[in-house]
């Protein structure tokens, strides 16, 4: 096998786990929210604001993370 073939499975394998660990960390969180919602007796519901607030923390944890690769 080849340098090529090292890196690009290296690549599959990373972006693979990768993809996995976001769907597992999706799933809790959805499920989090599901279940605090149902506990203190309320519709859930995320608005716009909400929305932007999750958006702009998910984007600085992004950057953390490519921080620790340099």
């Amino acid at each position: 096998m080849d340098e090529i073939e090292k890196i690009e499975n290296q690549t599959s394998k990373i972006i693979v786990t990768g993809a996995i660990i976001g769907a597992l960390t999706g799933i809790g969180t959805a499920y989090l929210l599901a279940k605090n919602a149902e506990k203190e007796g309320k519709e859930l519901a995320i608005n716009s604001g909400q929305g932007l607030k999750l958006g702009l923390l998910i984007l600085g944890m992004l950057r953390q993370i490519l921080k620790l690769e340099g």
